[in-house]
């Protein structure tokens, strides 16, 4: 699968996984890095994104900042009634993303609404429907959040961090604000001049829209704007969640040393729920497969070896959801 892209393909999605500058025409700023035609780059995200290789192109949003709720949660889901849970848990627009992880803990989903309060009544709503316990596992802090995904031309796989942007002030958002972030929630216009596409649909001058996006992603109600592969298809095929027991006087440090590591794409402290759950410590680990994932699960666990007290590693075995985060605004 990875070897049907071309080398110019591979250097565009390699290269532009972030920084892409919306104050000028991206596709033309993106050409030159590459020393393409604007045409010929436009073109190409179009293919990309036809053919699965890409999830979307445009900014990466950070939900909190826009006064959001997201909370990653979980059931233990008997076979028998899987598929019934699984049509009853997907039709709801709260669930971003769901899988299915080789745990007794057996359904994982993310529920993205505006508020506390709506994640609270979904919750109430599916353990209402289906009849199960449903295990909140709230962000009580975030390590890192981010990963760039890259492949050689000579079929190699590798990652590295991505660096985070400060957040430099609380931004108050206006209704031109969300109006924008609506309209790019799921994308940008592939257009060469997708601000003023946006600008046409919104009411507003290019120049406007340009500003307010540069100003939200100073702000980090923007995490970075780029392409965002689909890392499946690229084939990083094996995804580990990894979870710790770590004491709570440790845990700052331990997420610290998880969230530097160059394979790890989300590290976040989430409440434990003894007796069932004792694990505080979550991060995301992808690799070529699951023996690729469990090598590195094995530096974690080397990094953690005076803090940990215990982990395990769920590993996706079917995406039974995975849609953009849509908050209503």
């Amino acid at each position: 699968m990875q070897h049907s892209l071309t080398s110019f393909e591979r250097r565009l999605i390699n290269r532009f996984q972030g920084g892409v500058d919306l104050t000028q025409r991206p596709f033309r700023e993106m050409a030159k890095a590459l020393a393409s035609e604007e045409d010929t780059v436009l073109e190409t995200v179009q293919g990309l994104l036809e053919r699965g290789w890409l999830s979307r192109f445009g900014p990466l949003y950070n939900a909190e900042r826009l006064g959001g709720s997201l909370v990653l949660a979980a059931m233990s889901v008997p076979d028998s009634k899987f598929d019934r849970v699984t049509e009853q848990v997907n039709a709801l627009a709260a669930v971003a993303h769901n899988y299915r992880r080789d745990h007794w803990l057996n359904m994982w989903f993310v529920l993205a609404t505006d508020s506390s309060d709506s994640i609270r009544e979904t919750i109430e709503q599916i353990e209402s429907e289906t009849g199960l316990r449903v295990y909140a596992f709230p962000k009580e802090q975030e390590f890192y959040l981010g990963l760039w995904f890259e492949m050689g031309d000579d079929g190699s796989l590798n990652t590295r961090s991505i660096p985070a942007v400060a957040a430099t002030e609380n931004v108050d958002l206006d209704d031109l604000d969300r109006r924008i972030i609506a309209e790019t929630q799921q994308g940008l216009p592939l257009t060469h001049d997708p601000c003023q596409a946006l600008a046409w649909r919104i009411g507003c001058w290019p120049s406007e829209v340009a500003t307010r996006m540069d100003t939200m992603l100073q702000s980090g109600v923007i995490r970075r704007t780029g392409l965002v592969p689909n890392h499946y298809r690229l084939g990083f095929k094996g995804n580990g969640m990894t979870v710790w027991n770590i004491a709570d006087d440790q845990l700052q440090e331990a997420g610290e040393r998880l969230g530097a590591m160059d394979f790890v794409s989300h590290c976040y402290a989430r409440p434990r729920h003894p007796p069932d759950w004792p694990y505080n410590l979550f991060a995301m680990v992808h690799g070529r497969d699951r023996a690729d994932v469990m090598q590195k699960v094995n530096a974690l666990s080397h990094q953690l070896r005076s803090y940990n007290q215990g982990h395990e590693v769920l590993f996706s075995s079917a995406v039974l959801k995975k849609t953009g985060m849509r908050l209503a605004l």
